[in-house]
């Protein structure tokens, strides 16, 4: 049976080279990295190795990076300690970041009565930047929480200018960066961005590892504790395999990454233009059918299906060797629609199923027109 994977927002497939790294590591580097012996100094050089890789893409001190089992870690960390150690008493975010984000402050303003407030949003997904401004305009210690790239509509955040917004009002910024990071330069000396959640499995890495950026004098204390690795602030023995496996990813996403954005970005355009031209009245969620205003990984869908087909439509694709998504991962098991979604669509287009297609280097046009061909016998 053919075989199309096109949930890459959820998980990438490993890259070989990352493969052949972290088996070498597995083999060679078995010391425990907080043991003094040269076993565990060799352990300790590939993490420090790692470390200065990360920050020099970042164009931060190596001394901010701090290796975590991913991104929703990354995320619980900056913001619980922002919450109980850096006196913050009011979180701004919006209802279509992802769950990481948003059952942790749900959590937050349940232990520590914090005011919770979120922005508004545009039609189409993005922001309202103006209403952002309106709320930071507050006497209360404020932490701004807002994802860069949407893991479920693929819309961009104007990363740089929500930063300055923030700084301009004494606010601390964390962004779940999870889909944008080995996708996107950031360059922090630029941003003025405090905190940064990344998880290494978006960018054919490993699943559990990724980084939290905590920028440095921040005051921000451990999540977890029980040892002094990662610097005090992140106790627990350090899973050196992963970790080399994240470098290597991030180092071949960043190597390859104006030729693998094009070529990814040809495959989204192709798939546009063949929906279109399938279904005339095809919907494209948020933002995600524009090249400048969503990333190239990802596109959301509303298609003009009967619900009664509707119900088996990912079962049936997946029976046809097509795997996609009917919004994150996290939600797969649920029986909940996307509320990313349930904040920009209608009752009817709700009704209506809408199907998240998320592409890689390793995809081809031959593999869009057999998911039209599928696509179009549900009609």
């Amino acid at each position: 049976m053919k075989t199309v994977y096109f949930d890459s927002a959820a998980t990438t497939q490993l890259r070989d080279e990352v493969i052949d790294k972290m088996t070498e590591v597995m083999q060679g580097y078995y010391g425990n990295a907080s043991s003094t012996h040269s076993f565990g100094r060799s352990s300790k050089s590939l993490i420090e190795s790692a470390r200065k890789t990360v920050a020099k893409y970042l164009n931060v001190s190596a001394s901010e990076i701090i290796f975590t089992s991913g991104g929703t870690e990354a995320d619980n960390l900056a913001l619980r300690s922002a919450v109980r150690d850096l006196n913050v008493k009011k979180i701004i975010t919006s209802r279509i970041e992802h769950h990481a984000v948003l059952y942790t402050v749900e959590q937050l303003e349940q232990e520590y009565g914090i005011l919770v407030d979120y922005v508004n949003l545009e039609s189409n997904g993005h922001i309202d930047y103006s209403h952002l401004e309106q709320l930071l305009d507050t006497p209360e210690k404020t932490l701004v929480s807002l994802m860069h790239v949407n893991n479920e509509i693929g819309n961009i955040l104007d990363i740089k200018r929500v930063g300055e917004l923030c700084r301009a009002n004494n606010a601390l910024f964390h962004s779940d960066t999870v889909q944008s990071i080995g996708h996107y330069h950031l360059d922090l000396q630029e941003i003025p961005i405090d905190f940064m959640a990344v998880s290494a499995h978006k960018f054919h890495g490993p699943k559990g590892v990724g980084f939290a950026f905590v920028r440095k004098q921040s005051g921000l204390k451990p999540l977890i504790f029980g040892g002094e690795q990662e610097r005090g602030v992140r106790a627990g023995t350090e899973s050196v395999h992963n970790i080399v496996g994240l470098e290597t990813a991030l180092q071949l996403s960043y190597n390859n990454l104006e030729t693998e954005r094009d070529y990814i970005k040809g495959i989204k355009s192709y798939f546009i233009t063949e929906l279109t031209k399938a279904f005339p009245d095809v919907h494209f969620n948020g933002d995600c059918a524009s090249l400048e205003g969503s990333t190239y990984t990802v596109l959301n869908v509303c298609l003009p299906i009967a619900g009664d087909k509707a119900m088996l439509l990912l079962f049936n694709l997946d029976l046809k060797g097509i795997a996609c998504s009917k919004g994150s991962a996290c939600q797969s098991g649920s029986s909940k629609g996307s509320h990313v979604l349930s904040q920009i669509l209608d009752a009817n287009q709700l009704e209506k199923p809408s199907l998240r297609f998320s592409f890689s280097k390793y995809n081809t046009k031959e593999e869009v027109d057999y998911v039209i061909e599928a696509l179009k016998s549900f009609v």
